[in-house]
């Protein structure tokens, strides 16, 4: 959706109208969750629901346009990512130990044809450049905004971008679905 579309209901938000905070959500809500699948992996669900939370939580101390906005949210959605990851880490169980069946030849088919197969190949890149090709790419956020969610500099998103990019290009699984 369009920022001038998510104006109004940015506005209506911030003003403690939930259809307005609906507007938001069902828009960016999908772009926060394909995000988190690449830096917080299985506990993406985990993180978009403690974004989101945050979100309302903080929302009425929000200043700024939309795409302010957009640069606010994925700061937190990051950020929430990492501390489900560490939180993670913590735990005694760790995921290698859970037994899981094994996948059947149908889902692993319609895995490869969905997003999903596209998003794990970007979190199988160097976490600074997988990062750095959702915001960028996937998400569309301009080099700014990017360098200040990841807190780097706009010549490090500029590269990093560049060099998940031309590893995901001369990635051979990428190539076959490519025809090349």
């Amino acid at each position: 959706m369009p920022d001038d579309e998510l104006t109004p209901a940015l506005h209506a938000a911030q003003n403690g109208d939930a259809a307005g905070f609906a507007t938001l959500w069902r828009a960016l809500h999908p772009a926060v969750l394909r995000y988190l699948r690449v830096v917080a992996g299985d506990h993406a669900e985990d993180a978009a629901s403690e974004t989101w939370l945050h979100v309302i939580r903080d929302l009425d101390r929000f200043h700024g346009d939309t795409t302010a906005f957009r640069g606010w949210l994925f700061r937190i959605a990051r950020h929430r990512g990492l501390d489900e990851i560490r939180r993670q880490s913590r735990t005694r169980e760790s995921p290698a130990s859970i037994p899981s069946a094994a996948p059947d030849a149908a889902s692993q088919a319609a895995d490869h044809a969905s997003t999903g197969w596209a998003l794990a190949m970007i979190a199988a890149l160097p976490p600074d450049q997988a990062e750095a090709v959702m915001l960028r790419t996937v998400i569309g956020l301009d080099v700014a905004t990017t360098a200040q969610i990841l807190g780097k500099k706009p010549g490090a998103v500029r590269i990093a971008t560049m060099r998940g990019l031309r590893r995901l290009a001369t990635n051979p699984q990428i190539r076959t679905r490519q025809g090349v």
